[in-house]
């Protein structure tokens, strides 16, 4: 497309002037399907993460959102090493450790973390609070000042707990309680980066706004920088300074929370924040545009050819089944703020003169609806 302006790798990966703590290029997740009898062969994948370009600088926040099932918390686990990729690169701090053995990952182990999305399973039942928080610590054998039952206590006030919970078991604190005793497991090692993967999504909306604003308590204070994977777009536009916009593995739209949320380009954005139900409190409210698809995302065994969105997209043209579009930056658009998409939208969330309505069935349904 004429009006796209390819940025320089660093400036177009982090829109900031930060340093780059994380860099991820290229990264890939294929896990194989096996099938035959009596001999099994390798028949096709799962294209979880296919090609994922992404920056975390150093203090920054970095949201990453899409509909479930789309590679986020792959991408994830990923970036932790839990999983190891297919193909890509992903750079900590200036070092490769993309294929990195177990003893070459020992030194920046401690300082990636990851808090899980289930507050309960992620824990040991059969652990007390102390031992899974002091359990990073003996693993990597770190003796704190005063001793590790020292370090565990300040820790435990640290995310609104009381220190006299150190020897209780996981069964008896609440959901909320229990995500700020994983917190705690994560900055046991004064990482430098963690990973949330939903931290919020088992959670009730109150607690939900608890632990948020613990995590940004903590940010500002020890200066760590996360990757927010979420689903709730509220939550990511509280919490994080970046965004990234995932479909179907890949990123499609990353930039500015500002940029994101107020002036997107990708129909797909466009089409996640029309979902974001609003409380319209008076008359003066602005309309904002509805958008509905059709249909489920498709299989990640079989993607769609050139965009992968296009089987759901509105502006969806012949070039789009032959071409995958990059993701560059848009003329008019603030720095760091790139689109993949040939045909990208207006800068504007504001109500349409139609709504985009994708379902035929849906849109007669509306249409006998208005009549009566």
């Amino acid at each position: 497309m004429s009006d796209n302006l390819t940025l320089p790798a660093q400036q177009a990966a982090t829109g900031t002037g930060s340093e780059t703590l994380l860099e991820v290029k290229g990264l890939t997740k294929h896990f194989p399907i096996y099938g035959g009898f009596p001999i099994k062969r390798k028949v096709g994948a799962v294209q979880a993460v296919d090609g994922v370009d992404l920056t975390v600088g150093v203090g920054e926040s970095v949201g990453l959102v899409g509909e479930s099932g789309c590679g986020k918390s792959t991408t994830g686990r990923l970036v932790t090493r839990l999983l190891e990729p297919t193909s890509g690169q992903i750079t900590y701090a200036g070092r490769d450790i993309t294929h990195a053995s177990r003893r070459q990952l020992a030194p920046v182990r401690s300082e990636i973390q990851m808090i899980f999305q289930d507050p309960y399973s992620s824990l040991n039942p059969r652990q007390t609070v102390g031992t899974i928080i002091k359990s990073p610590m003996e693993v990597n054998g770190i003796n704190p000042e005063g001793g590790r039952e020292k370090k565990v206590r300040e820790l435990l006030e640290l995310v609104g707990l009381n220190p006299e919970h150190y020897n209780r078991f996981p069964h008896e604190f609440s959901g909320g309680q229990r995500q700020r005793i994983g917190v705690a497991r994560a900055l046991a090692l004064n990482p430098k980066l963690i990973v949330a993967d939903e931290p919020v999504s088992a959670l009730d909306v109150s607690i939900q706004a608890q632990v948020v604003n613990l995590l940004q308590k903590v940010q500002d204070e020890l200066g760590i920088a996360f990757l927010f994977i979420a689903h709730d777009l509220a939550v990511v536009r509280h919490f994080s300074q970046r965004v990234a916009v995932m479909y179907l593995g890949k990123v499609v739209e990353v930039g500015d929370r500002d940029s994101i949320y107020n002036r997107p380009r990708h129909p797909y954005t466009h089409a996640l924040l029309s979902a974001v139900p609003e409380v319209a409190m008076d008359d003066e409210t602005e309309e904002r545009e509805r958008i509905r698809l059709s249909g489920d995302v498709p299989s990640p065994i079989h993607p769609p050819s050139g965009c992968r969105f296009r089987t759901r997209c509105w502006k969806a043209q012949d070039k789009c089944a032959t071409e995958e579009p990059p993701l560059v930056q848009i003329s008019g658009n603030r720095d760091g703020h790139l689109t993949a998409c040939h045909f990208p939208e207006e800068p504007t969330t504001e109500a349409r003169d139609e709504d985009v309505v994708l379902d035929p069935a849906l849109k007669a349904l509306e249409k006998a609806q208005d009549k009566h």
